[in-house]
């Protein structure tokens, strides 16, 4: 117990730069701290004024309580430590140099050392109070789902055909896709017609050729794992000289046709009607 004794100064308890120590920094009393001014109250006890065994008793009895409470709190964390296996997580750590950098992984398993937990990630150990933030795996899915950021509107003019392309997100992680279906309104396009380089999808041109003037919703929908569907980001505006809505490229006007028969002159009919009369 000697050593738990420091040296006293003009009534003052001299400190070293102990872990105790830099708590008690922080306005922190730990249990060893507490330890040593106990111990040091009683050495250095005014002999004609010594503490009674009652006020030794109770404070010891604080001490226990302090004691007791700070095991509880070492049995909690402990416990949190080992239902992070499995979760997603970011450590924060700090080098000699001061300099604080972010870790994040899956904690493979938690180890036990001198009563303390540390978590694996990615095969090194880190100790529990280094623990910054426990990410949802659902959090996870979903940012590394593929998608489309931003609205995009496509241009098929028939004047100067060319074939149409965007730009999307292809995913990341467990998620990422690598093949895409299109579907323009409620028409499926062939998979001949789509063509996949990296982030970017074109669409052929002759996809477009008899499709009337209007403006139409295209939809993508990706092969990842969860099939993400995107309906609402790509809009494609087709002008189509040749084509009007509801008509098809090669009708025949069947009313023109119609109009044309029946254009004759009825003078011319009726005298080749009368000559025949006279005869």
């Amino acid at each position: 117990m000697s050593d738990l004794i420091k040296s006293v100064t003009d009534g003052v308890l001299e400190q070293t730069k102990t872990a105790a120590n830099e708590k008690a920094s922080k306005n922190e009393l730990g249990k060893d701290a507490f330890l040593q001014l106990l111990v040091t109250q009683m050495k250095y006890q005014d002999p004609l004024k010594p503490n009674t065994d009652t006020e030794f008793i109770a404070q010891l009895a604080t001490f226990s309580q302090l004691e007791q409470i700070q095991n509880l709190g070492a049995i909690s964390t402990n416990t949190q430590a080992f239902g992070l296996v499995g979760k997603n997580v970011i450590v924060k750590t700090e080098s000699k140099t001061g300099n604080t950098s972010y870790i994040s992984g899956r904690v493979d398993f938690v180890n036990m050392s001198g009563g303390k937990a540390q978590m694996s990630i990615d095969g090194n150990l880190y100790p529990i109070e280094q623990l910054d933030s426990v990410i949802d795996d659902t959090y996870i899915i979903e940012k590394g789902l593929p998608g489309i950021k931003d609205p995009i509107t496509l241009d098929y003019d028939a004047e100067e055909p060319q074939d149409v392309s965007f730009t999307v997100n292809m995913g990341e992680g467990e998620t990422v896709a690598d093949d895409v279906a299109i579907m323009v309104d409620t028409t499926l396009l062939d998979s001949s017609l789509i063509h996949l380089s990296g982030n970017t999808i074109t669409i052929d041109k002759s996809a477009f050729e008899n499709a009337p003037n209007g403006i139409y919703k295209v939809t993508v929908v990706f092969n990842d794992p969860l099939f993400t569907t995107v309906k609402d980001k790509v809009s494609l505006q087709v002008k189509n000289s040749t084509v009007e809505p509801g008509e098809e490229e090669g009708d025949t006007d069947e009313t023109d046709t119609v109009e044309d028969n029946t254009n004759s002159d009825p003078v011319d009919n009726q005298e080749d009607t009368t000559a025949e009369t006279n005869v």
